[in-house]
C-alpha cells in the first residue's frame, strides 16, 4: 500500500528517537567511569564476554542512524571513522548531538562499540598520568582501558549518521527524506550492519523508504531496529521494525524476563536483549543510566558485528539466522510476540553449529515491495540479480520508547524528579505524538519547578503517553 500524503506527514511528525528509558541518570564524568564497567551486566548475561574470545568486531563498520555521536567522548576515541548529517541542522560529519533527545546517539554508540579508557592516576607531584607504575594500570583485557563503557563490539568501526527526530527540524527536512538518505549513505560507505534505535507507532512506512531498505538488502547489509517500549503507551511496534528482513529487538529486565516498561510486543520481534538499567556515555564525557529497547538494539547490532568480523563471508541472511536460531527460547511457542525467537546468546551465535540458509528468515523487503506495491517500485539488484524468497505479508509490530539522559554534572546518589525525562526505552514514531511531546513539556516544567520550588506544579490535563484528540505533536 502507498501512504497518502496525509499519512506520510503524520508518520514524519510522529517519528522520534528510540531513546530508551523511563529515566536516565547522569553519572559524574571521572568519578563514575570505573563504576560504569561494573554496571554492564549484559556483557556476561548475554554471553558477550565469552564471544570476545572469537571476535571483537575487527574490520566491521556499523552505521548508527541516530541523533549524532559525540566523537570526543573518551570511550569512543578512534571508534568513529566517518559520518554525515542528513538533517541539515547538524555538523557535516554527524558529530553534533541534535534533535529532541541529543544524548541518544552517544548512548547507543558507547553501548555498541565503546572502547573504554584509562583514568589518569594522580602522582605525588599533583600531575596525572595513565601509567604511574607498570602495575598501577594493568593492561586491559578488551578495549582501550578498564574504565568507562566497553561496547559489545569494542573493535568495530562506527559511522555516525545524524537525523533530526522528535521535534520540528529547524532545517525543514522531513523524516521521509532523512531516513532513506541515511540508509543509502551507510550502505555506500561500507556499513555491514545498520543500527536504528528509532521507531514509530505506525506499522506502515513511507514509500520513499522502500528503495533504501531494498538497496541495503541487495547489498547484503544487516539492519537492526528497536521494537519499542510499552511505557510509551503504544500497543504495536512501528516502522522500521516492521519492515521485512529487519531484525527487530525486544527488551528484557535484569532477570531475563520481558520488560514491563521497556519493551513492547509484536509478531515482528526477532530476538530479545537487556533493556533495563543500562549504562552509556553522554555528549561531553559523562555517563547515564537508561532503559529501553533503543539500548537493547545496539547490543544485538554489536553481536551482528562480531559475527561479520569472525565470518566475513557469511551473508546478512545467515547472520540474522544465527542470531535468532541460537537465541534461548522463552515464552509459548517459537517465535512468539513477546520474546521473538528467544533471548540473545552471543557466544552461541558465534560458536553453535547452525545450518546455512539462503533466505532471511525474517522476510524480504524486495518481495514485499513486489507484492504490496504492485510492481511500482523495482528494488535494486546486486550483480544484476537479487536472491528471492517466499513473499511475506507486512508484519505487525509492537510499540517503541525512548532513552533519556541528563547533564553530566548530575549525581547518581539521588534521583530528583527533574531526572525523569522519558517514558520508556524507545521513542516510537507514533508515540512521539503523545509520549515525546509530553516528555519535552515535562522536562521544561520540572526544570522550572526546580528553580522556583514554591511556584507549584504546572499541570497538564494529559497523562503520560496520552494526547488529546486532534492535537498535533510539536516541541515547546
Amino acid at each position: 500500500m502507498v501512504l497518502v500524503p496525509r499519512l506520510r506527514s503524520l508518520v514524519a511528525a510522529l517519528m522520534t528517537l528510540a531513546l530508551a528509558g523511563s529515566l536516565a541518570v547522569a553519572l559524574a564524568p571521572a568519578a563514575s567511569a570505573d563504576d560504569i564497567r561494573d554496571r554492564e551486566y549484559w556483557l556476561e548475561q548475554s554471553g558477550v564476554e565469552k564471544a570476545w574470545a572469537h571476535s571483537q568486531g575487527e574490520g566491521v563498520k556499523v552505521a548508527i542512524i541516530d541523533s549524532g555521536i559525540d566523537t570526543s567522548h573518551a570511550d569512543l576515541k578512534g571508534a568513529v571513522v566517518g559520518g554525515i548529517d542528513m538533517s541539515g541542522a547538524g555538523n557535516p560529519d554527524g558529530s553534533k548531538a541534535i534533535g529532541a533527545e541529543p544524548e541518544h546517539g552517544t548512548l547507543v554508540a558507547t553501548m555498541l562499540a565503546g572502547r573504554g579508557h584509562i583514568t589518569p592516576v594522580p602522582t605525588p607531584t599533583g600531575k596525572s598520568t595513565t601509567s604511574a607504575t607498570p602495575s598501577a594500570v594493568p593492561e586491559p583485557s578488551f578495549g582501550a582501558g578498564n574504565d568507562g563503557v566497553i561496547g559489545v563490539a569494542p573493535k568495530a568501526e562506527l559511522l555516525s549518521i545524524s537525523v533530526w527526530l522528535g521535534s520540528e527540524n529547524p532545517s525543514g527536512k522531513n523524516i521521509d527524506d532523512q531516513i532513506p538518505a541515511a540508509v543509502k549513505w551507510a550502505v555506500d560507505h561500507g556499513a555491514k550492519v545498520i543500527n536504528m534505535s528509532l521507531g514509530s507507532t505506525s506499522t506502515a512506512w513511507p514509500q520513499s523508504w522502500d528503495d533504501a531498505f531494498a538497496y541495503a538488502e541487495a547489498k547484503d547489509v544487516v539492519i537492526v531496529a528497536a521494537a519499542g517500549n510499552r511505557k510509551s503507551g503504544s500497543e504495536q511496534v512501528g516502522a522500521p521494525a516492521t519492515i521485512p528482513g529487519v531484525l527487530a529487538v525486544g527488551g528484557l529486565d535484569k532477570d531475563g524476563t520481558a520488560s514491563v516498561d521497556s519493551s513492547s510486543q509484536g509478531i515482528s520481534i526477532g530476538v530479545s536483549a537487556p533493556a533495563e538499567d543500562l549504562a552509556g556515555g553522554l555528549p561531553g564525557g559523562g555517563y547515564a543510566r537508561w532503559s529501553g529497547t533503543s539500548g537493547a538494539a545496539p547490543i544485538v547490532s554489536g553481536v551482528a558485528a562480531l559475527l561479520r568480523s569472525a565470518y566475513p563471508d557469511m551473508t546478512a541472511a545467515q547472520v540474522v539466522n544465527r542470531i535468532i536460531s541460537t537465541a534461548t527460547p522463552k515464552g509459548e511457542g517459537v517465535p512468539n510476540a513477546i520474546y521473538g525467537y528467544g533471548i540473545l546468546n552471543a557466544e552461541a551465535a558465534l560458536t553453535a553449529d547452525v545450518p546455512l540458509v539462503d533466505k532471511n528468515p525474517l522476510g524480504s523487503i524486495a518481495d514485499w515491495i513486489h507484492v504490496h506495491r504492485r510492481g511500482e517500485v523495482t528494488p535494486p539488484a546486486v550483480d544484476g540479480e537479487l536472491a528471492t524468497s517466499v513473499p511475506q505479508e507486512k508484519p505487525t509490530l509492537s510499540d517503541a520508547t525512548v532513552p533519556v539522559a541528563l547533564a553530566a554534572e548530575q549525581s547518581t546518589s539521588a534521583l530528583p524528579g527533574i531526572l525523569v525525562l522519558g517514558f520508556g526505552g524507545l521513542l516510537v514514531l507514533v508515540l512521539l505524538g503523545g509520549g515525546t511531546h509530553l516528555l519535552v513539556v515535562r522536562r521544561r516544567l520540572l526544570l522550572a519547578e526546580a528553580k522556583s520550588p514554591e511556584s507549584g506544579s504546572a499541570g497538564t490535563s494529559e497523562a503520560p503517553g496520552e494526547t488529546s484528540p486532534g492535537k498535533t505533536p510539536h516541541k515547546h
